[in-house]
């Protein structure tokens, strides 16, 4: 993933100085991927794919994700990230939200290579294919 969304950025630097106080919660609950056709910024979301066949928009419950423990300043996926029966889309990024009852985004990217599926098809992301990095 490029980048923190600017909102969570300026929430860990807060966290990291106690700026906001030491019991500051910068997620809530499970975090949920979403795919991207047209990809945001640091200021402002991309364009979700639409829910239809096996997708649903707004990272329902079957797109939380899994990711190891921090080392060297990063995070990668621990578990792969699939979804079947794939609408016709072609994706060019990502995008991580909470699950909070109005769910933040924390961050976004652009997939190393543009996916394009056919209505049927298999969308995935390889275990530890999917990194976030403070570094």
């Amino acid at each position: 993933m490029a980048g923190l969304d600017q909102t969570h950025a300026n929430a860990i630097l807060d966290a990291s100085f106690d700026e906001a106080g030491a019991s500051v919660r910068l997620s809530t609950g499970t975090m949920r991927l979403r795919l991207m056709t047209a990809n945001g910024s640091a200021t402002s979301n991309g364009t979700e794919l639409s829910t239809s066949g096996g997708y649903t928009s707004g990272g329902g419950g079957s797109h939380t994700i899994s990711m190891a423990n921090a080392a060297s300043g990063s995070k990668a996926s621990d578990a792969a990230f699939t979804v079947t029966n794939m609408p016709a889309a072609t994706i060019v990024g990502v995008e991580v939200w909470d699950s909070a009852g109005s769910p933040a985004r924390k961050w976004w990217g652009a997939l190393s290579a543009n996916k394009t599926t056919n209505s049927g098809d298999t969308f995935s992301i390889a275990s530890g294919s999917l990194t976030a990095s403070l570094t």
